[in-house]
């Protein structure tokens, strides 16, 4: 630990910070849904602007701190040499700055009213958590498996024991007066093409993991895919396993805008954005991760970041209320999700232990992730009305229900067809429509996801 550096000491500007679940839920009580940017800055003073514009902006914010890839694969050697070279990266690299640092681009603006996350991507994280409390940042994300499988070569063993170990320090935030809060990324695993019963049950096992390794307050991610009424039902699934199975009721629901391929058009991408935000509020989830119109081309700017917070906070602002008794919880997806679930806890009492025994034998099996530890048997495909299918269970405990499936070649043409395939949809519901979107204040009518004409709705990936 840096001279200094006490973990126990108060923030720069003399205030603890707040517990990060419990404001995002008196937020949605109100009323309001959070929205938050995936921003990042190298230089400090910018990525103190983007906190302060990302607060100052017209809707329901936190902020977000997301970190360089060399902080998160522990390669801090290379962060140091970019940073004597004056080179950019693409995000805080919070392990190499001293405290100090960090403390002046927080100071004066996280507070009370807009908390902030610490975003980062590692399933080496040791670094990277004892930074978040150094500077008493008592919010962050992340898992031992949604940090792992889809991103690196780290072995799934490895990743647990740290994240184990990580997770226990974080908590300890708690002996000085700080509330920890760690949000799940299984909602997001490879992205797009995992089927929304398996993205549920992931994201509510690392929950349990959480909870089991201390933490208390806690938020689960699910990321918009490609049918909005199968992703209605798979956070109505969500909520209904949260409720049931979470030993805490300090927990929140959390909507990530597509992590795919994103719409190369301004309008389509405002058009994948405004279904996004219209999801969180009709599942009554509670925050929103929105993405930009220069996701396809570039590393956004703060204007974009702000532009976007402001253009779903006007959506929801706008939505009918929601809420999960808008759809059925007891669903296909909830079904499949609970056994998924069930078949990982009945492995061993220890949830990290849990996990590695359930990929060692397939019981959790990410389609089309190349990890070693990955089984590499389960594979999915999107339907003809947009729907992510299992085009193949492998041996994962869906026995009884997932009808028998029929083997499909996996080809580079329809992976590609079906990775592009929302990208695809929404620039061309955005040239057909002829509408464009109004950032001062106007909207959009609702949108679907329509099958695509022509047999590009690709049925093998």
């Amino acid at each position: 630990m840096r001279p200094g550096a006490h973990p126990l000491r108060r923030t720069a500007e003399g205030a603890r910070p707040v517990d990060f679940g419990a404001f995002v839920r008196a937020r949605g009580r109100a009323g309001d849904l959070v929205v938050q940017p995936r921003m990042g800055f190298s230089d400090p003073a910018t990525m103190r602007a983007g906190l302060a514009a990302t607060r100052a902006a017209d809707a329901a914010t936190v902020g977000t701190v997301t970190l360089d890839s060399y902080t998160r694969v522990g390669e801090l050697a290379s962060v140091e040499s970019a940073l004597r070279a004056g080179a950019g990266l693409n995000g805080y690299p919070i392990v190499s700055y001293d405290t100090a640092v960090t403390g002046q681009v927080l100071a004066g603006i996280r507070d009370e009213t807009f908390p902030v996350q610490v975003r980062h991507g590692s399933a080496v994280p040791g670094d990277i958590f004892a930074a978040l409390r150094r500077t008493l940042i008592n919010a962050t994300e992340g898992g031992p498996v949604s940090y792992c499988l889809p991103y690196g070569r780290t072995p799934l063993d490895e990743s647990v024991r740290n994240w184990v170990r990580c997770t226990e320090d974080f908590a300890q935030l708690r002996e000085s007066g700080v509330e920890p809060h760690l949000e799940t990324f299984g909602g997001c695993m490879l992205g797009q093409l995992c089927p929304p019963s398996q993205l549920v049950a992931i994201s509510v096992l690392e929950a349990l993991f959480f909870c089991q390794h201390g933490i208390r307050s806690v938020s689960l991610s699910y990321a918009q895919q490609t049918h909005p009424e199968q992703d209605r039902e798979a956070v109505a699934a969500l909520r209904r396993l949260c409720a049931e199975l979470l030993p805490t009721t300090n927990w929140h629901v959390v909507i990530y805008a597509y992590m795919g391929v994103y719409p190369t058009t301004d309008e389509g991408a405002y058009l994948l954005l405004d279904q996004a935000a219209r999801l969180a509020v009709d599942s009554g989830s509670e925050r929103l991760i929105v993405k930009t119109v220069a996701e396809s081309r570039r590393i956004p700017t703060v204007a974009e970041n702000v532009a976007a917070l402001e253009s779903a906070a006007r959506t929801a602002r706008t939505a009918p209320p929601g809420g999960p008794a808008r759809t059925e919880s007891d669903s296909q997806t909830y079904a499949e999700a609970r056994a998924l679930i069930e078949g990982v806890l009945e492995l061993s009492p220890d949830i990290g232990h849990a996990f590695e025994l359930a990929f060692r034998q397939g019981a959790l099996d990410i389609p089309y992730c190349l990890h070693p530890d990955n089984h590499g048997r389960a594979r999915s495909y999107i339907d003809g009305d947009g729907r992510l299918r299992w085009a193949g269970t492998g041996r994962l405990p869906l026995a009884g229900l997932v009808g028998p499936t029929r083997a499909r070649d996996v080809t580079s043409t329809g992976l590609i067809a079906d990775l592009s395939y929302v990208q695809r949809a929404f620039d061309r519901m955005a040239l057909e429509s002829g509408d464009t979107h109004d950032r001062d204040g106007g909207d959009i009518a609702p949108v679907g996801i329509r099958s695509l004409s022509g047999g590009e709705s690709q049925k093998s990936s």
